[in-house]
């Protein structure tokens, strides 16, 4: 038996967990740029990555309050989720961009925790948000494939 299995768009939303959602709230909007578009005080807060080709978020969460199962009555059933430790999220950036990322970065403070190039020669500059997830801005080549990958 053969099986088609169905195409995808690509990633809609991404999830990091914060206990501190005020300071990530501003290290996300002020020091990355990125627009809240949805907060619900002591769970969540949601940012906007990008529009194109279709809408890209963000979604910090108080793992503490995602933990719950939804109630028997919940308008959006959602089922309980969240991390323990740091995780990683990877943004894209034009290659010409990296190097006034990291100026901004350590202008904000933040340490670089690494800064190299790929094999392939594609660029990332590794830090942390405030929760302690690793942040990585990336040229996007590090994951083109060779021509001898494509299909």
């Amino acid at each position: 038996m053969t099986r088609t299995i169905p195409s995808l768009l690509g990633t809609l939303e991404s999830a990091l967990y914060a206990d501190d959602l005020d300071k990530a709230t501003a290290f996300w909007r002020d020091v990355i740029g990125l627009s809240p578009f949805q907060t619900v005080p002591g769970r969540h807060v949601f940012f906007r990555v990008s529009d194109k080709p279709h809408p890209q978020v963000l979604l910090v969460f108080r793992a503490k309050a995602t933990r719950r199962p939804p109630a028997p009555d919940a308008r959006l059933p959602v089922p309980p989720h969240g991390a323990s430790g740091p995780g990683h999220f990877c943004l894209a950036a034009s290659p010409g961009a990296l190097d006034a990322w990291r100026s901004h970065l350590i202008a904000s403070g933040i340490a670089i925790e690494a800064d190299f190039l790929w094999p392939n020669g594609a660029r990332s500059i590794y830090f942390r948000d405030p929760a302690g997830n690793s942040i990585e801005l990336a040229d996007p080549a590090i994951w083109a494939r060779p021509a001898s990958d494509h299909g």
